[in-house]
């Protein structure tokens, strides 16, 4: 249907138009529904038989079509955004001209438990709708998110197909809690835990949401200030994200949906490594600058004792044999429609998304009802439920010398990849590639139900309520075997089991009054409460010593051993918000939550958040319509407080004792953690102040955020002594702080009544985190490279500052921190942060008739990557299985070189690559500013008349790339990356990780 302005238009037009559709002698009605202002035919439109079930609702070219019940005449036509109209049908022909509906017009916002008129929204909170969404090749939402919302940073750890995606809205709160956002669809407080146990290299292994079909999204609103989150409590610090899934409309004549795409992918980069030769004339070197013997080079002629010359090394590329072209499969089949009675929808898809990099793969099976039923005028009962089945052959990558890349990436260029007797060459700790590959069994099968069932019931016009109860069942079961092939099931086999377990049920009351009074005065007024239970249980078995690599399953084993686990942990709420807004000139909110949880003790288990918004509309005073210059220009501010208890263990306050300290074969206890019994919420309190405008006729639409975050009593382990014989204890303590604004742009280029319409979103956000109180400072990631401090942001990095080679002796040169002449621990500091200065992103989309061509691009300025590829293959020698990146041959050699890589030595005293140094360098901390084309798009929908012949409603087909280019300083395959993301306080780490595949892809929507 029409998108609707901020513009009151012109009033309404209506009537019968002159006879060019007529009423058959069968009653049948055919006719036509158009905008009143620019005659422009309304798709969607709803035309239902007055007093009767019997209705359509009208195509992309605005007209419709139904049969008349004996002794019906009366049509009534209704349109969100416009005024509804009832139209005699009995005459003829029937053409309607539908006028837009004052209060209508605004879009409407979906907020926290209740829906807004935009114009009177005082909230940070930013919309998406699916249409903007579709046919992306991302396994999950959140992904489709990069770029379009500003304070929403969303990156994906790597290009693994449903793995781990890094999403913050407006920064980092916390060190030890979640800062993960919350996210609700239809209602469900969504898990997104995830539950894959295998070890895979300290990468998160696999996104929760990636169970939810993209295809089934209708919009997407993300709540970002307290005065939205609020009302969510404890579940709201870190953001919420609301999603709408698609449902039917009353009137609308079932329409069945085919959408299909097929893409195809690969590395838009590859790794440069040194070929046979060059990795024997820098062996050499490093022997020579060493002070070996030149007689007795590594690389001299066979029939001198030597590997042979330089010369006469082989290259073998193992890296050709780990990445291919991936392909990409999407399947979606969906029936939407309904009477006056009952709406639903119901969609069914298949996807498949292999990596590009062998053997991952992604495949995913769903099934969704949305079905809403009025049993009488004033009960509506209805549900939400969503059928998912997965399945990944996962592999392990990142920091494990046993993973496919890892294999492929670190051995040296000049060694076989099979011994003579054909059988899997191995070297050092690595395994052979190709073995992984032919033999890697790691199968993880999920099982998800996200359902929501609903009454509401309508007291009189102004109070409804509503009770809902809700679960989220997540079950992933995964059976891992290790054959002899490979080293992680040397020497007989090995094999590993686990189901687990995540569920959250639901319960929620609410009781909703919406009332104006006269022309002026409008109340908006709810009241609610939720109980909710989370459960999470995990068995696991494991077995060694397998007969044959035939014999898979654990009961084969020679030793068979077990464990299992299970934690509970419940939360209580009582919740209300108001809102009242005077001629929609001046808006007040109001709301206040109360949560007890279960994880706290017994005298701190309440936390309490309230919040409060302000708007002005400006544009509504007379000062500024004489101006005649803005159609829209409100200025909003709120204050509010949001908890966080996410990421903490279910008894945290409490003192845990565990089984297995065994003496003797008898059963023993032993303590395993300290009660405190004073644990309580995390607390974020933010202010926001914002600023709303729409000029030129709505066509330049302008919107700011400033905010400032402080989040103290983390919740954060902090040291105790060692004589009580605990290590740390979860305490509140610290605090930290996040401060930024967001602005967004959208400009319409062409009127409304143009043949061509054009239009561009751009945003750009800045956020400023910094830690304001830690007790001690914390390392963390991989040797300590991360270090949190007190006035520090969080991610940042703690390494060696290189100040240069000397051209002279060609050894690396740092800076002496504490000035005493000595390179030392002391010497290391905070060089820089995984945080971007700005992020944001620009949307494009043009349309002329039936064409429609689009393109998205995101961007992130100034964050840091930690290249750890570089940290081990530009390693001057000291790695004697590894071998070497292209960068190592621009290494000193003479005296006057100028270079930042040092001579090649093991020599410990050089610090060039070992020693104290042990190579971390800020040599390898890289810019990872990049500008990313991330979709572009070019689709035709066929003529409605053309398709009509075959019997079809719609048809449009399409071409579509994505990531089809990056422009990044950075020198790794992709700067959108976190190899350590299963770390807490670690980002932007780079370790033989997958990069975001480059995808071509060709799709098909039929409407049937």
């Amino acid at each position: 249907m029409k998108s609707s302005t901020l513009l009151a238009v012109p009033a309404v037009v209506a009537g019968l138009a002159p006879a060019s559709f007529a009423q058959t002698a069968a009653s049948s009605i055919t006719g036509t529904i158009v905008d009143a202002t620019d005659r422009s035919p309304l798709p969607g439109v709803t035309v239902v038989v007055q007093g009767t079930t019997v209705g359509a609702s009208t195509g992309p070219d605005g007209t419709f079509s139904l049969t008349l019940p004996p002794g019906s005449s009366t049509l009534t036509v209704s349109a969100i955004g416009y005024e509804s109209q009832t139209v005699d049908a009995s005459a003829g022909p029937v053409r309607v001209a539908l006028k837009a509906d004052v209060k209508q017009l605004s879009e409407v916002v979906v907020t926290g438990y209740s829906e807004q008129n935009r114009k009177t929204l005082t909230s940070a909170i930013s919309s998406v709708k699916g249409d903007a969404l579709k046919d992306i090749p991302a396994a999950s939402p959140d992904q489709l998110l990069q770029g379009k919302a500003p304070g929403v940073q969303v990156s994906a750890n790597s290009g693994v197909p449903g793995g781990g995606v890094f999403i913050r809205i407006r920064g980092s709160n916390s060190v030890n809690a979640s800062n993960d956002p919350l996210y609700v669809v239809d209602g469900v407080f969504i898990n997104n835990t995830n539950l894959i146990a295998t070890g895979l290299g300290n990468q998160v292994s696999s996104n929760p949401l990636a169970d939810i079909n993209p295809q089934d999204i209708e919009s997407i609103e993300i709540l970002k200030d307290a005065n939205a989150t609020a009302i969510y409590g404890s579940r709201g610090a870190n953001g919420v994200v609301l999603i709408q899934t698609k449902r039917g409309k009353a009137g609308d004549k079932t329409r069945i949906t085919f959408n299909t795409y097929h893409g195809w992918s690969k590395a838009p980069k590859q790794y440069e490594l040194v070929n046979g030769p060059e990795l024997a004339q820098l062996e050499n070197e490093r022997f020579l600058n060493d002070g070996g013997n030149p007689a007795q080079l590594p690389y001299r002629p066979v029939a001198a004792g030597g590997r042979g010359l330089p010369e006469e090394q082989q290259t073998y590329d193992r890296l050709s044999d780990v990445f291919r072209t991936a392909q990409t499969q999407s399947y979606e089949l969906s029936a939407a429609g309904g009477s006056a009675k009952t709406q639903f929808y119901i969609g069914g898809g298949y996807f498949r998304q292999e990596s590009i990099a062998k053997p991952t793969n992604f495949d995913r099976f769903s099934l969704r009802v949305n079905l809403d039923n009025s049993v009488t005028d004033r009960l509506r009962i209805g549900t939400s439920t969503a059928l998912t089945r997965t399945h990944r052959n996962v592999s392990s990558n990142d920091n494990n010398p046993v993973g496919v890349i890892n294999s492929a990436l670190f051995p040296r260029t000049n060694l076989p990849i099979y011994n003579p007797d054909g059988t899997y060459a191995k070297y050092g700790s690595f395994d052979n590639h190709q073995a992984l590959i032919d033999n890697l069994n790691n199968d993880a099968v999920g099982s998800r139900v996200i359902s929501n069932v609903y009454g509401q019931y309508q007291f009189g016009k102004h109070l409804t309520l509503r009770s809902s109860w809700s679960i989220d069942f997540n079950d992933m079961y995964e059976n891992n075997f290790n054959n002899t092939l490979i080293l992680a099931g040397q020497p007989r086999g090995t094999a590993t089991s686990f189901l687990s377990r995540d569920i959250t049920l639901l319960n929620e009351q609410t009781l909703n009054y919406s009332v104006d009074f006269g022309e002026d005065h409008s109340l908006q007024a709810l009241v609610g409460n939720t109980i909710q239970k989370n459960t999470f249980q995990r068995t696991s078995l494991s077995g060694q010593q397998f007969p044959s690599n035939d014999l898979t399953s654990i009961a084969s084993a020679a030793t068979q051993t077990g464990s299992s686990s299970r934690s509970q942990a419940g939360l209580l709420s009582f919740f209300g918000k108001a809102t009242y807004s005077f001629k929609q000139r001046y808006t007040a909110d109001v709301s206040l939550r109360a949560d007890a949880s279960s994880r706290f003790g017994a005298d701190n288990r309440w936390g309490y958040f309230p919040a409060v918004g302000l708007g002005w509309r400006l544009s509504e005073e007379e000062f500024i319509r004489n101006l005649n210059v803005f159609q829209e220009l409100k200025l909003r501010g709120s204050l509010g407080k949001t908890g966080n208890q996410a990421g903490i263990s279910d008894f945290a306050a409490r003192g845990l004792v565990q089984g297995g300290a065994n003496y003797l074969d008898l059963p023993g206890t032993a303590p395993l953690q300290l009660a405190n019994p004073n644990l309580s919420w995390e607390s974020t309190r933010q202010w926001n102040v914002g600023l709303d405008a729409a000029v030129l006729q709505n066509r330049l639409l302008l919107e700011l955020n400033y905010y400032d975050k402080y989040t103290s009593g983390l919740l954060l382990n902090v040291p105790v002594p060692r004589k009580t014989g605990f290590a740390s204890v979860v305490e509140n303590y610290g605090a930290v702080s996040n401060k930024g604004f967001e602005v967004q742009l959208t400009a319409n280029w062409l009127p409304r009544t143009s043949a061509v319409q054009w239009s561009t979103t751009a945003n750009v956000a800045r956020n400023v985190n910094r830690i304001e109180k830690l007790a001690a400072p914390i390392t963390s990631g991989s040797r300590d490279i991360f270090r949190l401090e007190e006035g520090a942001p969080l991610y940042s990095f703690w390494l060696y500052h290189q100040t240069g080679v000397n051209p002279e002796t060609g050894d690396a040169q740092y800076k002496d921190v504490n000035g005493d002449g000595q390179i030392s621990v002391a010497d290391r500091q905070l060089v820089g942060n995984a945080w971007p200065n700005y992020f944001g992103g620009v949307t494009n989309s043009v349309s002329y008739k039936g064409l429609d061509f689009g393109f998205t691009l995101n961007f992130e300025q100034g964050a840091k990557i930690m290249n750890m590829n570089r940290f081990f293959l530009v390693h001057g020698g000291t790695q004697s299985n590894i071998g070497y990146l292209r960068e190592q041959l621009d290494r000193w050699q003479k005296p006057g070189d100028i270079t930042n890589i040092p001579r090649l030595t093991t020599n410990p005293a050089s610090n060039n690559y070992g020693g104290v140094v042990q190579n971390l360098s800020d040599r390898y901390l890289e810019d990872g500013s990049f500008l990313r084309l991330r979709t572009i798009s070019l689709g035709y929908t066929v003529p409605q008349q053309v398709v009509g012949r075959a019997r079809l409603n719609s048809l449009r087909v399409y071409v579509q790339a994505a990531n089809l280019f990056t422009i990044t300083p950075y020198s790794g395959l992709d700067p959108e990356v976190n190899s350590q993301s299963g770390v807490s306080n670690t980002k932007n780490f780079d370790w033989a990780t997958v990069p975001q595949p480059r995808t071509f892809q060709v799709g098909l929507t039929v409407g049937l």
